[in-house]
């Protein structure tokens, strides 16, 4: 598939099927950059990205405040503790998942989980990482539209 110059790879999953098979396409077909010699820090890898919605986003419950009875409100910090550790949880799984398949294929990968809108995250991601190659599962909610302007990402596998 790539001619094997690749530097930075980015493969985004959150957990689907989709995004698995994705990872596993990407470590199949996509030749990264060799290393050359001493040069390790100049190796292509994989970045494995998980976006992680925001609580009141991915739930559709943030409380903020919860009146009892009494003019003022008070907060439930708890509840949004328990949203947010419950999230930590999930995200760490997925990537744990991502890292077994890496692990397996004995690819170079580092990891980022990002708590975010997936839209804008993995175009900054990208932009910020200088990405080479984006893949994602492809999923029923349809492709992406566009990234950034100024991303110089030489394509989109989706």
């Amino acid at each position: 598939m790539a001619s094997g110059n690749l530097g930075c790879v980015l493969v985004t999953v959150d957990g689907s099927e989709e995004s698995m098979n994705a990872l596993k396409w990407a470590i199949a077909n996509v030749k990264l950059r060799p290393s050359s010699g001493s040069q390790v820090q100049d190796e292509g890898f994989f970045l494995i990205l998980h976006v992680q919605s925001a609580p009141n986003i991915i739930t559709g419950l943030n409380p903020g405040s919860i009146p009892f009875g009494r003019p003022g409100h008070f907060e439930v910090p708890a509840f949004a503790q328990a949203v947010e550790a419950h999230q930590r949880r999930i995200s760490d799984a997925i990537i744990s998942h991502a890292v077994e398949i890496c692990t397996e294929k004995e690819v170079k990968y580092k990891t980022q989980v990002v708590v975010g809108d997936p839209k804008e995250v993995i175009c900054d991601v990208a932009e910020n990482q200088h990405v080479d190659l984006l893949v994602m599962g492809c999923r029923p909610f349809g492709p992406i539209k566009s990234c950034s302007p100024k991303l110089e990402c030489s394509k989109i596998l989706n």
